[in-house]
C-alpha cells in the first residue's frame, strides 16, 4: 500500500503526521506466520497515542492450535494499557506518550510483536485509529 492511501484528503481541519504500527501475533516464531491483532497510532502534534486490538481466536488457532490465547489477550491488553497512560501503564505512566510509543514499537521476540512504523496524515487520530484496525485488522 502507498502513502497515499492512508493520507486523508478532503477532512476539515488541519492535518497532522502520525505514525502507526500494526500488532501482530506469532505463535511459532519458526515458521514466520502471524495475524494482525491491533494498531498503535501516535500523534505528537496533539499528544495522542492509543492502541485498538481485536484478536480472531480462530485464526490464530488456525496457525497454532496450542496457542495461549490467555497469554495472548493479557499482552494485548498491557499495550492498551501503556498506551492509554495512568495506572494501567504502570512505570510507562510518567512517560510522555512519544517515548512509550518507541518503546511499544521497539522489535522484540516475543508472541506479539510490533510490526515496522509507518507515516499519515490525519485531522482525527482517534477516527485513524479506528479506520486502522478495521481496514488492517477486523
Amino acid at each position: 500500500m502507498t502513502e497515499r492511501h492512508f493520507t486523508r484528503a478532503g477532512q476539515g481541519g488541519d492535518r497532522e503526521v502520525f505514525e502507526y504500527a500494526l500488532l501482530r501475533v506469532v505463535p511459532r516464531i519458526e515458521r514466520g506466520e502471524c495475524v494482525n491483532a491491533g494498531v498503535i497510532v501516535y500523534c505528537r502534534a496533539r499528544s495522542y497515542l492509543a492502541a485498538l486490538t481485536y484478536l480472531d481466536e480462530s485464526r490464530l488457532l488456525a496457525l497454532d492450535p496450542e496457542a495461549d490465547l490467555a497469554g495472548v489477550r493479557a499482552a494485548l491488553r498491557a499495550v492498551e494499557g501503556v498506551c492509554a497512560g495512568g495506572p494501567a501503564a504502570g512505570q510507562a505512566a510518567e512517560d510522555a506518550p512519544g517515548p512509550r510509543f518507541r518503546w511499544l514499537v521497539a522489535p522484540r521476540s516475543t508472541i506479539v510483536q510490533p510490526g515496522p512504523v509507518h507515516t499519515g496524515l490525519t485531522a482525527d487520530p482517534e477516527a485513524e485509529t479506528r479506520r486502522l484496525l478495521e481496514l488492517l485488522v477486523r
